[in-house]
């Protein structure tokens, strides 16, 4: 049993459909046929249902797909610690961001690329519920977004700095001169808010949840940071996202909001007691050392 017969095996066993397979992998369809029929003589076991309409997974299939994606993530586990023990920092390093941390991570995207021009960076930005699934799946190699409010078992979380929930405003806008607002002042004001499942949207809903108010008057909701903040700056409407968000932004200013556990920790997660890249481990330095994570440590520091 080869290696290269199970990476075949799994991305048919994704798609479903050894024609998508063979043109991910780069390889005839005819192959990818005789690769499959030679793992399945190997395993004296049909892995795949094929007729005119599907193709679909035996039970014998389903149950070795999880077993093959093991093996692979091994494997590449192996090749990673040996380029890192030779000290080659080439290779590929798999970053996985929420929408919030995108103007924190430009600084240090653009200095690491300098310093090791070989290593490619695949930067992917979703919730950060897919995230986790992505990191516990080893899709990724660590994930920056604000710390959850139910622990993992899986997965560590490094703070590198703190943050809080804040209104966001014009600067021209009425509240741009308070050091804090409540939620009654907030309630006075037309909302944008991001969507359901953002984290800033999440620490709103769990803040408010305590509290008797009822009318937010919420004109829009979106998942679109950068469009929200494009609102924010054309209108008097006021937004909910943390600090960080703005951090490098123009003509918008955050208000922190003045209610217990609006706190929004920004952290590295990674799995617990997982191998760590040579590249990871550079990467998550220059970040705790850029410009923009040293400046949100020393606001709260004042």
């Amino acid at each position: 049993m080869e290696l290269r017969q199970l990476r075949y095996f799994v991305e048919a066993a994704k798609t479903l459909n050894f024609s998508e397979a063979a043109k991910t992998l780069c390889i005839t369809q005819s192959t990818l046929s005789q690769q499959i029929r030679q793992l399945e003589q190997e395993l004296d076991a049909q892995l795949f249902e094929r007729n005119s309409h599907a193709v679909t997974l035996t039970e014998v299939g389903n149950t070795l797909l999880p077993h093959a994606q093991r093996t692979l993530c091994e494997a590449e586990t192996c090749r990673d610690r040996v380029r890192d023990l030779q000290q080659m920092l080439t290779g590929e390093l798999n970053i996985g961001v929420t929408f919030t941390f995108s103007p924190i991570l430009t600084e240090t995207l653009i200095d690491f690329m300098k310093q090791y021009p070989h290593v490619k960076l695949n930067i992917f930005y979703k919730p950060m519920s897919e995230l986790m699934d992505m990191l516990r799946s080893r899709l990724v190699d660590f994930v920056l977004a604000f710390k959850p409010t139910t622990r993992d078992d899986e997965i560590e979380s490094h703070v590198l700095f703190d943050n809080h929930l804040a209104a966001i405003v014009r600067c021209e806008h009425p509240l741009a001169s308070r050091r804090k607002v409540t939620l009654d002042e907030l309630a006075k004001y037309e909302i944008a808010l991001p969507a359901q499942g953002l984290q800033a949207r999440n620490a709103f809903n769990s803040i408010t949840a305590y509290t008797a108010l009822t009318g937010f008057r919420v004109r829009i909701e979106l998942n679109e940071v950068n469009i929200l903040l494009k609102l924010i700056r054309q209108s008097q409407l006021v937004t909910i996202l943390s600090e960080a968000t703005i951090y490098s932004e123009q003509g918008v200013k955050a208000i922190p909001i003045d209610f217990p556990g609006n706190e929004m920790e920004g952290c590295v997660h990674v799995l617990r007691d997982g191998y760590r890249k040579h590249s990871s481990l550079k990467f998550i330095r220059m970040l705790s050392e850029s410009n923009a994570v040293r400046a949100r440590r020393r606001e709260w520091l004042v």
